[in-house]
């Protein structure tokens, strides 16, 4: 079965469902979440991409203040049973990897969010391009319809 005809029976059960199921995650005066339950396509928003956005930005940012609290504390607790136990040695391994690993999440957090502002941006800059390109249309079509009245 290819992945349009598998993707058709899906939204097709969905919608036969949708009559008898509650739907907890609907929207005050409206359909679900984003999704157009009439053809099955997803939309999204500028509203919606900001949102993302600063959530992930609002993320990177305690992500950065509070993941690396313990690292000091860690550390030095390392240092001091490295001597004496071999757990100094795994607590290190622990807080290396937690660096890392923090890290790691960070930058994806902020890829995420300069990501979501790229695309706002990007989105209102197009919407702002093809509105002038439908002005333009309408001004020619108004000199047409002043040059057939003059006829």
């Amino acid at each position: 079965m290819s992945f349009d005809d598998e993707w058709k029976q899906l939204v097709e059960a969905a919608a036969e469902r949708k009559a008898t199921q509650m739907r907890l995650n609907r929207l005050d005066g409206g359909g679900g979440g984003g999704v157009s339950t009439s053809s099955g396509e997803l939309k999204v928003s500028q509203k919606d991409l900001a949102a993302v956005g600063d959530a992930a930005f609002e993320l990177h940012g305690r992500l950065l203040r509070d993941g690396d609290l313990a690292r000091e504390s860690s550390t030095s607790a390392a240092a001091s049973l490295k001597g004496d136990f071999e757990i100094g040695g795994a607590l290190d391994h622990v807080a290396t990897r937690w660096q890392e690993q923090l890290r790691t999440l960070t930058d994806a957090c902020a890829h995420i969010s300069n990501h979501m502002e790229y695309s706002n941006k990007a989105h209102a800059n197009n919407e702002q391009y093809i509105g002038s390109l439908f002005n333009s249309v309408s001004a020619l079509d108004e000199g047409f319809d002043e040059r057939t009245r003059l006829q």
